[in-house]
């Protein structure tokens, strides 16, 4: 056994419950046998599959919750997404075979928590077992059902798409693992066996490492993760986790770390990825077992606490925030634990997304706030396969060639002064940034409030 000990910046990474009163209770969780998440977060609202008569229902809660509910399927809901691009968007799935669209107006929760207060129903502004939002287009939704749309074997699992939105990974009841291309339709472009067990299985894209994730079974009903290769699907890594009988519930952090949630089970374990392994690094327990459970998108987190991480964990008829945070004593932004987050912004419009468009994501400094284009665009899907390729090795990164000779530095105390104008400059302008953003809200939240009152004026003429 090595005496050196791996270094890592997450390793002292731990999961901090939130107190009782900042949770939400008495929430009457759907008794869907349905294998979803069943929650799902966007910057500012949750959402949660609801127990209602008389058709399905979906609750909507307020972050930091009577709920307002949004009704219209005529049975229950599935699967719930929140927008990327829009954080008051929400698509809705369920067994009506039916897909909606929700807008969520701030003006429903004028009064909350105040005596007498009665929650407002949504309606949509337009059977589905799991629906999911492009990461890059806006206004595209995905849906899977059990009607074998994408002309597959056996009915859609789990699907997940790529940081660009041009490729998405599912995994099916045969126990295969595909590739499709979502805007070219048709046949996987990739397809390979996936876990042998036969109960279900997950996937998630690990970001923009070429890679994915799956969690499943074997078939002596081990729990197990895998991680694949895009290239050729071929297997690079699988982890036996324990033998519960639970569903693991995979989430993907751009901090390089892979959260397992077990369904029935009150731990989520964490593991980072560097080199294609992955690293055991703690495991927050609870004697709680969980039904479901999201985590906030990473623009949202506290970043003045460390937190690296929040997920929304639904107990029973609870929901449990847990905050995983790094501990650390310097009271500045770490860069190093925060890299650049996906954005809200849209990078490209439906059309675009179906011409074919190139892809640049769009990302936020979560220190700053500033949006910005990443420089590494879409790549085309790969080519359509036979239905059990053999792997393909996956191309090593070019390697970029440097200019050999010395730039020519300018004086050192030149050089200093720039630096010092150049910080000050920087500081100036955040600070100019942030409050524009506040001054912006506040306008906002003015605008919200002009509404809310011409509404209740236009109803008190009408019953006078």
């Amino acid at each position: 056994m090595s005496r050196f000990v791996r270094a890592s910046k997450y390793r002292h990474v731990f999961g901090q419950p939130a107190k009782k009163e900042h949770g939400i209770e008495n929430v009457k969780v759907t008794n869907s046998a349905w294998d979803t998440n069943v929650v799902a977060a966007s910057g500012e609202y949750l959402s949660i599959n609801w127990n209602a008569s008389g058709g399905g229902a979906f609750a909507i809660i307020p972050l930091p919750s009577p709920l307002p509910l949004a009704r219209s399927h005529t049975a229950p809901v599935l699967d719930t997404d929140w927008s990327p691009h829009n954080d008051r968007i929400v698509a809705s799935g369920g067994e009506d075979g039916k897909v909606m669209i929700w807008k969520v107006e701030p003006s429903i929760f004028e009064g909350w928590g105040a005596e007498g207060w009665v929650p407002q129903d949504l309606d949509p502004v337009l059977r589905i077992d799991a629906c999911s939002s492009t990461p890059t287009a806006q206004n595209v939704v995905a849906s899977a059902s059990g009607e074998h749309t994408w002309a597959l074997a056996d009915a859609i699992q789990s699907f997940t798409f790529n940081p660009t939105g041009t490729l998405v990974a599912t995994t099916c009841r045969d126990r295969k693992l595909r590739l499709f291309d979502p805007r070219a339709g048709g046949e996987a472009v990739r397809i390979t066996d996936g876990h042998g067990g036969i109960k279900g299985a997950r996937v998630v894209w690990m970001g923009d490492n070429d890679r994915i994730a799956t969690t499943g079974f074997s078939k002596m009903s081990d729990r197990q993760v895998g991680v694949w290769e895009t290239g050729g699907l071929g297997n690079v890594k699988t982890i036996v986790i324990d033998q519960s009988s639970g569903v693991l519930m995979p989430f993907w952090s751009d901090n390089n770390i892979l959260f397992l949630a077990g369904k029935g089970d009150g731990n989520i374990r964490y593991y980072e990825y560097e080199s294609d392994a992955l690293y055991a690094l703690s495991e927050h327990k609870s004697s709680d077992p969980q039904r479901g459970m999201c985590f906030l998108p990473r623009r949202a987190l506290n970043v003045a606490e460390c937190e690296i991480a929040r997920a929304y964990k639904v107990a029973g008829s609870s929901i449990e925030p847990i905050a995983f945070i790094v501990p650390r004593k310097a009271d500045s932004f770490q860069s190093d634990i925060f890299p650049p987050a996906p954005s809200s912004e849209a990078a490209l419009s439906a059309a675009e997304f179906f011409a074919g468009k190139p892809v640049k994501l769009q990302l936020v400094n979560l220190d700053s706030g500033v949006t910005f284009s990443s420089s590494a665009t879409a790549t085309a899907a790969p080519t359509p396969a036979a239905p059990a390729p053999a792997p393909t090795p996956v191309a090593a990164n070019p390697q970029v060639s440097v200019d050999p000779s010395p730039p020519q530095a300018a004086p050192p105390a030149a050089a200093s002064q720039n630096d010092s104008a150049l910080a000050e400059e920087n500081a100036r302008l955040t600070s100019e940034l942030r409050q524009a953003r506040e001054q912006i809200r506040n306008l906002e939240l003015q605008v919200e409030a002009v509404r809310a009152n011409a509404r209740k004026a236009a109803q008190a003429l009408l019953d006078g």
